[in-house]
């Protein structure tokens, strides 16, 4: 079935799930799939489960702070790095390659981080470890694009955000299991070598069950524009660094990095604009922007990050430092929010082409109630032993929100991207997602440290002005998703109105 050449910046999120895609009665696909959430789940669960085991490197690796920091941020930065780079490789060269080479390359990444003898030895495996997570999670997404059709690529996005919700969140529960199994000096070892057996037994599956790239024969055509790559892997870091090291980094000098980011992203878009009019394939389809579902998406989404990832940032702060709770028990405390978000990713996956961007704007309502409860109950129980007790029903409501923000969100997103930009659009999203998360943590995070030293060591007190914070983070995400929903419905009852973006939008997936 063929759709129409260009989609509508105003088109409708809701009724019409795009068809294109490996449409084949391949058995297989929920096989890849599966690898391919495996292969996800390994990457994620990285960004959270090193968290509970940063006292327990300090003392096994005699580290320093700003080592210790460094084992975190250093992570970061090489993932946000090689996003979309490596998003326009799998595009280019085969999804399916890319996707090997990179768990390859963590697995290795992996066993050098984890036999590391030294904390300068761990930073630097864990800046290769990031590199390779970067060159794995944009060909997820594409990867699903390019086998699943319509409602059933609604369904495997569902399993996404599933894997992503429960990854986020049970980090610091496997962590803790592992560090209380081989014990506080070695323990952190172990959040290393689980990745071994893992990443070994589903490189040989990969080969056998993804798809090879659908448009070889035009590989020849394909350009890989290395200015456009270098400078928007600078932009990226000079804009995370001042966030990824507010705490090391003192002074305000790090802020002028800011407007130097803002001037390198219009030399990017600039660069792209003259690659392109020289007849050659940008980096990055600058008219995917123009396509209001990937706009809106992409804005929401990365609102929502930068609310959604440091609750867990400071409740692990207030759990361990403030409480007093082991790494294991931190990790039980927010399990609860892992399970409702896996379980509402699923259920949400497979509603989201019938309720459209509206499902969204529900699951942040009930993401800000969760969160609003979470300071509540924080505040009632006054720091006593049954905290954890306290937080159970607002981290499952809040849980719950975000399985209906996640995957909904990034099958709506894609859902008017062409397969053949699905590698591409997928590292956009995740940068955002990055950038996100790295402007919460260190906004949130700083008000919270701030509010510690004020205080003299009241965790729940700074928590409570941290998350307020964060809650502004999510207003904002759904602000922007009302105002989409407002925007289609007036599409709908106007069809007259112009399409702005009509005549330079890449095709839709059909």
């Amino acid at each position: 079935m063929n759709a129409p050449q260009h989609p509508t910046a105003g088109a409708s999120d809701g009724p019409r799930p795009p068809d294109r895609g490996d449409q084949s009665p391949d058995r297989n696909r929920w096989r890849a799939l599966a690898v391919c959430l495996v292969g996800s789940c390994m990457v994620l669960l990285d960004v959270s489960i090193v968290n509970v085991a940063l006292r327990s490197i300090t003392e096994g690796l005699d580290a320093s702070g700003s080592q210790i920091q460094w084992v975190l941020s250093g992570y970061a930065l090489a993932f946000g790095l090689l996003l979309v780079p490596a998003g326009r490789l799998g595009d280019v060269l085969g999804r399916r390659r890319m996707f090997l080479i990179g768990v390859a390359a963590f697995t290795a990444a992996s066993a050098l981080c984890g036999a590391a003898q030294s904390a300068i030895w761990l930073v630097l495996a864990r800046l290769v470890q990031g590199f390779a997570g970067g060159m794995i999670t944009p060909q997820v997404s594409a990867l699903i694009q390019q086998m699943f059709p319509g409602k059933e690529r609604a369904r495997a996005f569902g399993l996404l955000g599933s894997v992503i919700g429960v990854s986020t969140a049970i980090g610091p529960l496997i962590g803790g299991l592992l560090i209380q199994a081989f014990g506080d000096t070695n323990g952190w070892r172990w959040v290393f070598f689980v990745n071994l057996p893992i990443g070994l037994a589903i490189l040989p599956i990969a080969r056998r069950l993804l798809p090879r790239h659908p448009s070889e024969a035009r590989r020849g055509r394909q350009s890989y524009d290395p200015v456009g790559v270098v400078l928007l892997g600078v932009t990226v870091v000079v804009l995370l660094l001042p966030f990824v090291q507010e705490q090391q980094w003192t002074g305000s000098a790090k802020w002028w990095l800011v407007p130097a980011a803002a001037a390198l992203g219009v030399g990017f878009v600039l660069w792209e604009r003259r690659y392109r009019a020289g007849g050659r394939e940008p980096l990055v389809d600058l008219g995917l922007y123009k396509v209001r579902s990937f706009s809106f998406g992409s804005g929401m989404i990365t609102a929502y990050f930068a609310g959604f990832t440091p609750l867990f940032f400071v409740l692990t702060l207030l759990l361990q430092f403030g409480l007093g709770y082991s790494a294991l028990l931190a990790g039980v405390t927010t399990a609860p929010f892992a399970i409702a978000s896996g379980v509402m990713a699923a259920v949400a996956g497979r509603f989201v082409f019938r309720f459209g961007r509206p499902l969204v704007a529900i699951g942040l309502t009930l993401v800000l109630i969760g969160d609003l409860g979470i300071i509540l109950a924080v505040h009632l129980a006054d720091s006593s032993p049954s905290t954890g007790w306290w937080l159970v029903a607002p981290l499952v409501v809040a849980g719950l929100g975000s399985g209906m923000v996640i995957s909904p969100n990034q099958s709506l997103t894609l859902s008017q991207v062409p397969v053949e930009r699905g590698g591409t659009a997928g590292g956009l999203i995740q940068v955002g997602q990055r950038v996100g998360a790295a402007v919460g943590i260190a906004a949130v995070g700083s008000m919270f440290y701030a509010r510690v030293d004020d205080t003299r060591g009241d965790y729940a007190a700074a928590l409570q002005v941290g998350l307020f914070i964060g809650i502004g983070f999510v207003v904002l995400a759904l602000v922007i998703a009302l105002i989409d929903i407002l925007v289609d419905r007036r599409h709908r009852t106007d069809p007259s109105e112009p399409e702005r973006s009509a005549d330079h939008a890449p095709a839709p997936a059909d």
